[in-house]
């Protein structure tokens, strides 16, 4: 049967969608909620356990505290306060946590460890899952049970000052509050002031039972300048001395008889070594938890903190304020809160967390009875009946408090595991849904590579053997055979699977759909793939439309991203992705240099004009003076050594991926405050060199501009405290560099619209190829000099490097050699994912940096914000994608959309235009960033070369109907 290839593109990319969306219904779990639509109520509480009586209450124990204060300062590493620095840091937080009324704990943060996941488990004791990483951006409100609305509801007066998340997800609980915006990094010092300056009133007035303070001023230092900056003492200082003060405020509030106060300090998560946050290493996701009250024994000497979960302070904080717990929460009561009550009320608050502890098991996990924590909860409970019969009889021997202790162990011990084992349930899969996800997808990648010769040929069509594929024995049987396997997994799995909820229509369609693919595909195959493929070491030359030959780095490009795909099935693979790329560039790099040696030096030799066939597939080098085809040849032999240089330099740069992400770089050293001049000067000759490497095909007012560009953004660096001018010393005060950084932006306007107009002039007016390149060469010079501005200045020798090989193997390499459209291509795709990770990017979402989404504004703004955050992230494949547009365009004999010969399974590459490549290297790539880092990125990888291959034959189908018209 033959189809239109748009109509079979459309068809592929269609059912590409419902293979995703089954993959993510089955890769996302469930999250762990309880089957109760209302929230906790006091009237819901059950009753004390009471063996062989009736008499038994369900009343809640006196509340611990009468007014809580928490102060969460954003971003905090528990080594700012009990490490080495702490009393430098903090030194009247480290004296409460040594010498006064508190309990510290090392609280363990989940990931992500991004802001609004955060505060949603503080508030609800449930762990949130990845997808609310997308939500941060925007919070809606939390509907689910709350201790804020459990305190709202309970009468208790709220007052927040602080983040605006905790304004968007708790909307009109408060009774009063002043939001600031979390997302101007720029801002450390007014973000943290618009919370102190309500603090003073406040906390003279007696109005209110919890206040809420969120501080983000750290946080933002750690963005801009990492947790080893020169501001983070000062900051940390300023947060000792607001807690000082929180402090001394509420010791005289305390009344004879009265209950006590309670002041909690806390962090939402951490900062990694960058200063970023959202992955899951050490620093992340420790945070320090301080409780300060007079109901607890004060302390003589300093204690090791001990380590708990940070959902942990929701029960805490619930039962302690005489709250019921949050329906959904995972944690677990801090038993150290506790040590002060009496023995009874001990056992009742673990009690009553255990039992909320246990319904969230039942209504979580079908075989709930088998799970060790609950099985524990009932031999604890049962024995805390029996305990209360002796209680309330009077017995008051030795043997009644040890008999307590012992159930106070054992539901320890229960809570312990329940909460253990609700918290592995968010980590359980849908195996089954993402297997099947992943079949439809690889099978619908094999179909399109196997049609893309007749997709993209002048034809313009598929034939598919569709009817002969469904008549065929193989496609009952296997249709028998998919069948039973989904019936005996459905049957005998232990958890829910999505794939087997779904009707049994749905399911046979799709039984249906996969049996007939792999029955095209195996018709396909014997009809594409003959036997007789020879693959040698020349340049491939068409011999049919079926069969082919492939040069030796066809098969390196080829292997090499097959490989790669494949690599990333393993999750060590995706943590270390650089380590890849970095082995695949320099093999690349050989064997250009094993091509450059073939060309001059066999030619040299032979002198047979027929060896450029090598090499060349449509056309033979002009002649040149022997001067500069001497010249000519050193410098192309040189080119693949000089880049391996370039790669290795940039290698230790920065050190990226997961494993020893930590470890010092080179970067850390040229950013320390001893280096600045070493610093100042390594930024000066790269935006020197900068300027002669991009001006060279611009017009004479770009080139002005550039240069003027270029020096705004040495003064935007020196102005925010990178570097250094001769004049200046390394101790005046920064500033936010605003003035200058609008300076460049200007200029980078500028280019960006001569360049336009150049190449609208070439497409409408005249056509002018030259005008047409040259407006190409300066849009691109204007995005050099935005991602310069964007770059820190330790990373531009990156940016610098780029343009430094970009222009080396354009001019040695690709056009001497003649390389086709294809390997081009391929060959900028692997310098651009190379460059991402020598710019210190990972598969970590920790590793981008916010702060270059705020260069140049004084305000948050969040389109610009996320375009600058964007492209700075991506600056490496963005620029390798552009400089493809304008090397391609250049080519007087090329053409963009012309097939070439060799490996079809490349053409696909090699057809793509570059607009298209663009989008889909960065803006797609970007949109499905967070999902890529938390999913095996195999999956991510093959849709991506699926909708290139749609991309590929809409455009051209588009092409054959122009030219037939």
């Amino acid at each position: 049967m033959k189809v239109r290839s748009s109509v079979f593109a459309s068809f592929i990319l269609i059912f590409e969608v419902f293979g995703i969306c089954l993959f993510l219904r089955g890769f996302f779990p469930v999250p762990v909620k309880s089957s109760l639509s209302s929230k906790s109520k006091l009237s819901d509480l059950p009753a004390e356990p009471l063996t062989g009586g009736s008499h038994n209450s369900s009343r809640l124990p006196q509340p611990l505290f009468k007014r809580v204060v928490i102060m969460l300062v954003d971003a905090m590493r528990e080594d700012f306060v009990f490490g080495v620095n702490g009393r430098t840091y903090m030194p009247y937080t480290r004296h409460l946590v040594e010498r006064g009324s508190s309990l510290s704990f090392v609280a363990k943060a989940r990931a992500p460890t991004v802001t609004m996941p955060r505060i949603k488990a503080l508030t609800t004791g449930s762990i949130p899952g990845f997808i609310d990483v997308i939500m941060n951006l925007n919070s809606p409100a939390l509907l689910e049970d709350n201790l804020i609305w459990q305190a709202k509801t309970a009468g208790k007066r709220i007052v927040f000052y602080g983040d605006d998340t905790w304004v968007r997800l708790f909307p009109k609980h408060f009774m009063e509050y002043d939001g600031t915006t979390s997302f101007f990094v720029s801002d450390y010092t007014e973000v943290d002031n618009n919370v102190t300056r309500h603090l003073e009133s406040t906390l003279k007035r007696d109005d209110w039972d919890i206040l809420i303070l969120h501080y983000l001023g750290l946080d933002h230092i750690g963005h801009i300048s990492g947790p080893h900056s020169s501001l983070i003492q000062p900051k940390l200082l300023e947060m000792d001395d607001i807690l000082k003060k929180i402090h001394s405020a509420l010791i005289p509030k305390e009344a004879e008889g009265s209950l006590p106060y309670l002041l909690v300090l806390c962090g939402d998560h951490g900062m990694s070594e960058t200063g970023s946050h959202g992955g899951s290493s050490e620093p992340e996701v420790n945070t320090p938890l301080v409780l300060i009250s007079p109901a607890f024994k004060r302390k003589v000497g300093m204690e090791k903190p001990e380590v708990v979960e940070q959902v942990d302070l929701t029960p805490t904080l619930a039962l302690g304020l005489g709250l019921p717990v949050s329906q959904n929460s995972v944690g677990r009561l801090i038993p150290g809160v506790l040590e002060e009550t009496s023995l009874r009320d001990q056992l009742r608050f673990l009690h009553l967390n255990g039992h909320q502890l246990s319904c969230l098991l039942k209504d979580s996990m079908p075989d709930y009875q088998k799970e060790v924590g609950f099985e524990q909860f009932r031999v604890a409970e049962k024995a805390h009946g029996s305990w209360m019969k002796l209680f309330l009889e009077g017995n008051t021997s030795e043997t009644l408090t040890n008999m307590g202790k012992k159930v106070l162990k054992q539901y320890l011990d229960a809570l312990a595991a329940m909460s253990s084992a609700l918290s592995k349930q968010l980590g359980k899969y849908d195996m089954y849904s993402m297997i099947v996800g992943m079949v439809f997808v690889f099978q619908l990648l094999l179909v399109l590579l196997l049609a893309m010769p007749e997709a993209l040929s002048g034809a313009a069509t598929v034939d598919l053997p569709v009817f002969s594929a469904l008549l065929s024995l193989p496609f009952y049987l296997l249709c028998l055979l998919l069948a039973s396997v989904h019936v005996l997994v459905c049957t005998s799995a232990e958890s829910s699977c999505y794939f087997c909820s779904l009707s049994w229509g749905l399911v046979f369609i799709a039984i249906a759909f996969s049996s007939a693919m792999f029955c095209i595909l195996v018709s396909m195959a014997t009809r594409r793939l003959p036997l007789g493929t020879k693959i040698h070491g020349k340049s491939p030359l068409m011999s049919s439309s079926s069969e082919w030959s492939l040069s030796e780095l066809d098969v390196l490009l080829l292997a090499g991203t097959i490989g790669h795909t494949l690599s990333l099935a393993a999750s060590s693979f995706v943590e270390e992705e650089h380590q890849t790329w970095y082995f695949l560039l320099n093999t690349l790099c050989l064997a250009v240099f094993q091509d450059v040696c073939r060309k001059y030096f066999r030619e040299q030799s032979s002198g047979d004009e027929d060896e450029h066939i090598l090499l060349s597939k449509d056309c033979h080098p002009p002649a040149y003076p022997k001067a500069e085809i001497c010249s000519e040849k050193w410098l192309a032999l040189a080119t693949p050594p000089f880049t391996l240089v370039c790669c290795r330099l940039l290698r230790s740069l920065n050190q990226t991926g997961v494993q020893w992400a930590h470890l010092p770089d080179v970067g850390h050293w040229l950013n320390s405050s001893e280096h600045k001049t070493v610093l100042s000067l390594l930024a000066a000759f790269c935006l020197v060199l900068i300027y002669f490497l991009v001006q060279r095909r611009c017009s004479w007012v770009s080139k002005i501009a550039l240069a003027l560009g270029l020096l705004g953004v040495y003064s935007y660096r020196a102005a925010v405290g990178n570097v250094l001018f001769p004049w200046q010393h390394s101790g005046r005060n920064t500033s936010k560099g605003t003035v200058e950084a609008r300076f460049v932006y200007v200029f980078v306007l500028g280019i960006l619209f001569t360049g336009t107009k150049d190449l609208l002039r070439s497409q409408i007016i005249t056509a002018d190829a030259k005008l047409k390149s040259r407006g190409l060469w300066e849009i691109y010079s204007g995005l050099v000099l935005l991602v310069s501005l964007l770059f820190r200045a330790h990373n531009l020798p990156v940016l610098c490097c780029c343009l430094l090989i970009q222009t080396l193997m354009a001019q040695f390499i690709w056009k001497k050699l003649h390389y086709d459209a294809a390997q081009t291509t391929i060959m900028h795709y692997w310098f651009g994912q190379a460059f991402f990770y020598f710019q210190g990017n990972s598969n970590n979402i920790a590793t981008i940096d916010i702060s270059v989404g705020f260069v140049g504004l004084e305000s948050y703004v969040e389109a610009p914000a996320i375009f600058l955050t964007a492209l700075s992230t991506y600056a490496g494949p963005v620029l390798w994608a552009c400089h493809l547009v304008c090397h391609l365009s250049s080519g007087r004999e090329r053409s963009p959309v012309a097939v070439s010969h060799g490996c079809y399974c490349l053409a696909l590459l090699r057809s793509v235009p570059a607009a298209a490549y663009i989008v889909l290297v960065t803006v797609l790539r970007y949109h499905l960033f967070i999902w890529s880092v938390f999913s095996p990125k195999l999956l991510y990888e093959s849709m991506h070369l699926l909708l290139t291959a749609g991309v590929c034959i809409f455009f051209n189908t588009m092409e054959q109907s122009r030219s037939s018209s």
